[in-house]
Formats: C-alpha cells, sequence, structure tokens
C-alpha cells in the first residue's frame, strides 16, 4: 500500500519554512536568510520514505502589508496552493502569535483541510515551561496536530514527518523515489547566487534584486554560467559590485562552491549586474526577470 499527496508548508514571513523544508527533504532545496520574504516561488520538496511519499509544497510568506507588485503575487501564489493539497502545516514561531498568523489562520478555515501547526524555533523559548500552554491556546485555534521543533536543530521532526505520512490518501507515487525536487538546475542555480547576495548585501537591496542566468552550458566536466543580478537604482549596483568590485567577487566564489556541490562538477560562473529600474513594481518588469512566483 503506497501513500502519497501534497503538503503546503505555509506562514507569515520569516517563521523558517524553507529551513523546514530542507531538512524535511534532507537537501538544501529552498534557499535560507534572516531577511523576511526571503521565499518567492512556489518550491516543491520530495521527501520518499518506502511506501510513503510526501510532497512538500513551499510558499513565500502571506502577509497583508504587500507593497509591490512582486509582493501580492508572492502573497496570491502562496494561496493559491492550497486548492491543490491534500494536508496543511502553518509554520509558526514558537509561543508568538501576531495579526498575520491570524490572518492565515482565517485563510486556513476557509479551506476544510487537515492541518497541524508547526511550533518552530522553539529551542529559542526562554522559558522551557511555556511550552506545554502555549501548545495548549495553539489546540483551541483548531489545529488537528502539533508538532514543537527546531528546524534549524533538526529536532521533533521525526513526529512530524510519521504523522505527515499517515494523513496522505492511498495513491501512488507522483515522483520517482530518488527525485528531491521538479525544477531545474538552473532554476537551483540562480536561486544559489540569489541566496548569497542577500546574506552578503544590506537590508534594502536584497529585495529589489533578482538573478537570471542568461547561459547554462554543461560539460562532461565542466559547468559554465552567466548570469545578471538586476537591481533597480544605480546605487544599488555600486553596493552589489562593492569596493573595486571586491563585493560581487565574493558572492560569486561563495556561489560557484554550493553550484559545484549541487552539479558534482568544476563550475565557471560570471556574474553581471544590470539596472532595471522599477521592475519589481510592475508585471511587465517581473515578466522581463522571467518572475513567475507560482511556477511548479
Amino acid at each position: 500500500m503506497q501513500r502519497c499527496g501534497y503538503v503546503a508548508l505555509v506562514g507569515r514571513p520569516n517563521v523558517g519554512k524553507s529551513t523546514l523544508l530542507n531538512h524535511l527533504v534532507r537537501f538544501k532545496l529552498s534557499i535560507t536568510s534572516r531577511k523576511p520574504q526571503t521565499t518567492r516561488h512556489v518550491l516543491l520538496g520530495v521527501d520518499t520514505d518506502g511506501p510513503n511519499q510526501a510532497v512538500y509544497v513551499d510558499t513565500p510568506g502571506i502577509h497583508d502589508h504587500a507593497r509591490r507588485e512582486m509582493n501580492r503575487q508572492m502573497v496570491r501564489a502562496a494561496t493559491s496552493v492550497l486548492a491543490d493539497v491534500d494536508l496543511i502545516l502553518m509554520v509558526v514561531e514558537r509561543d508568538l502569535w501576531t495579526a498575520d498568523d491570524q490572518r492565515v489562520l482565517e485563510i486556513l478555515a476557509t479551506h476544510g483541510l487537515a492541518r497541524f501547526v508547526v511550533m518552530n524555533k522553539v529551542d529559542l523559548m526562554r522559558r522551557k515551561e511555556a511550552l506545554l500552554p502555549a501548545m495548549a491556546t495553539m489546540s483551541e485555534r483548531g489545529f488537528d496536530e502539533i508538532f514543537p521543533v527546531s528546524a534549524r536543530k533538526g529536532s521533533g521532526l521525526e513526529p512530524l514527518r510519521r504523522a505527515v505520512f499517515e494523513r496522505l490518501p492511498e495513491q501512488p507515487h507522483l515522483f520517482p523515489p530518488d527525485q528531491i525536487t521538479d525544477q531545474s538546475e538552473r532554476f537551483l542555480v540562480s536561486e544559489i547566487i540569489r541566496e548569497k547576495l542577500m546574506r552578503r548585501l544590506g537590508d534594502e537591496v536584497p529585495h529589489h534584486l533578482a538573478v537570471v542566468v542568461d547561459f547554462y552550458q554543461e560539460s562532461e566536466r565542466l559547468v559554465d554560467i552567466a548570469a545578471d543580478v538586476v537591481v533597480e537604482r544605480p546605487g544599488q549596483k555600486r553596493i552589489v559590485i562593492g569596493e573595486g568590485g571586491e563585493k560581487i567577487k565574493l558572492i560569486g566564489a561563495e556561489a560557484r562552491r554550493d553550484i559545484e556541490r549541487l552539479t558534482g562538477k568544476q563550475v565557471m560562473l560570471r556574474l553581471w549586474v544590470k539596472v532595471r529600474p522599477g521592475w519589481s513594481n510592475s508585471a511587465a518588469g517581473l515578466r522581463r526577470v522571467g518572475y513567475d512566483p507560482g511556477r511548479r
């Protein structure tokens, strides 16, 4: 008997959905940073264990204060997946509950699906004795099951995995047992580059940049890649490049190491920084950088 189904990971920004996904599928699939709204795309991660296969759908953070067109599209993409899944995991930050958390719960309540709450980052709770009362409060909000975890440390995840498998419908697997995602290596490369940019830059620039892989050619031993880093203003371009080009060189070196781990081959990576004013705040600008948050 095989079980298989889609499982949505939803929640407000910066609660650790992507870190949770990476640990559930045991592969660095989704990029992470401490900056909110790092995840821009709906991303599939496949966890196969014998007769069980959970297809996790990592989504952008849901929030009510999306001002730019890109953010509005991200929120629409996150909520649209709920019509196509079998189970919902709402990820929250330990015992914290915000207006955005409440908004997410209200959206979930309209779908009538089984929903678990994953209380992430419980390792950061100052008072461990506060966990049980917090879990009781979560139960009062109507969740079917409650799982305190630390995705960063990988603790508490096995009970969650087992409970997810038990809730999936009986049906054949959708993916081969060795497949982890439906995304291309080209897409994963662009996300690796964007992760390094987000981690190395200040608070403003990361949300105004995109990465477009213009050239990707793979041979037996080498992957040759050229990518554009797209920003909105000349001042942002100067920040990305850095004094004497040192910052973009450092970002490129860090990205190249991760891409070599992904591909198992030597990588030649060239990065070019280009200015496209207002690209993130118009549908046409988003199309020009190939941005589609709902692609699956």
